[in-house]
């Protein structure tokens, strides 16, 4: 199954296939699905930890999400301080900090708490946030930990490799399907290409004086999705602007018939409401930047050809058709 996975993103590589050594279990479970022996053997092996897993839904509520997110990441610390000490590196999110409350602040530091549950209509985010408060208490304890928090992450900067099942994809073609996208005027958003946000992680994670600390893997040349709906525009699909409430009953009158548009499974995500962040606040990234100081590691700027690269993919792999 991981072969699988990384030979669908051109990514397996048979000569260091010898150095991946499966574990199976179950994230939800007590001792992440290992019995004593298994758990007590990897906790006197591990050197360090990577807790990259996690349940993403933004549809589920945090009571589903919760075995998953929040169990299994006290389990990884668990055994992050059973045997020896074991630096754990926690990918969390930016939703940590997608709560209303935190409207009045222009910038949000890397270093600042968090002080504010996400809205409670957001279970994954939820869930996160509680997971990340584990780690932190584990931190004050005296394990040692690193927090990342991504912003949204898309393909590959270079080949447009990307998953075609999240969000950012699915607006896409469901827009496209729909022939028309909202006007989203004032709304921007943070697109972090996975190479980036990979290379970024691993270089930062082999520096000791980032113990302790917590880095926003955020792009610093954000866009408006205005701007982005207009590069998709130009790649000669019939796609109308039109104001989001217009917008939304559109698809809502698209999806009821007829289960094929791309994003007939995230419908619970476009409120009545226009989503409005120009007032929102931006996330600052210098513990980042500084990391990678000495290093060529850069996040590529959100243009055209950035987009044309995850176009070509979508066309390549066959999850748009080329306009006609």
């Amino acid at each position: 199954r991981l072969q699988r996975a990384l030979e669908s993103y051109s990514l397996w590589n048979e000569t260091k296939s010898s150095r991946i050594i499966p574990v199976i279990g179950e994230l939800s479970a007590p001792l992440l699905g290992l019995d004593e022996s298994q758990f007590n053997h990897l906790a006197s092996q591990m050197d360090v930890i990577y807790h990259n897993g996690a349940w993403v839904n933004f549809v589920y509520s945090y009571s589903v999400l919760k075995p998953a997110n929040v169990l299994g990441t006290h389990e990884v610390l668990r055994l992050a301080s059973q045997t020896k000490i074991k630096p754990v590196h926690f990918i969390s999110t930016m939703s940590v900090f997608s709560s209303s409350a935190y409207s009045d602040k222009q910038v949000i530091f890397e270093s600042d708490s968090l002080d504010y549950t996400p809205d409670n209509d957001d279970g994954y985010a939820e869930s996160k946030w509680v997971a990340e408060k584990l780690v932190m208490e584990a931190r004050d304890r005296g394990l040692p930990v690193c927090i990342y928090r991504p912003g949204r992450i898309t393909g590959h900067s270079q080949t447009g490799f990307c998953n075609t099942e999240d969000l950012f994809s699915r607006m896409i073609k469901g827009c496209i399907q729909l022939g028309a996208v909202p006007n989203l005027e004032g709304v921007f958003s943070d697109i972090v290409p996975v190479d980036y946000v990979s290379k970024a992680i691993f270089n930062i994670s082999q520096q000791k004086e980032s113990l302790g600390k917590a880095f926003h893997m955020v792009n610093p040349n954000d866009i408006y999705v205005n701007e982005a709906f207009n590069m998709i525009r130009s790649w000669g699909y019939p796609i109308e602007q039109m104001d989001y409430e217009k917008w939304r009953t559109k698809l809502i009158c698209q999806t009821e018939n007829s289960n094929e548009n791309a994003l007939y499974p995230l419908l619970s995500l476009f409120s009545e409401e226009l989503p409005v962040n120009a007032e929102m606040p931006r996330y600052d990234c210098k513990h980042t930047i500084h990391g990678l100081a000495d290093t060529d590691i850069v996040c590529p700027s959100v243009d055209s050809k950035l987009l044309n690269t995850y176009y070509s993919y979508f066309k390549s792999s066959g999850f748009l058709n080329a306009p006609q």
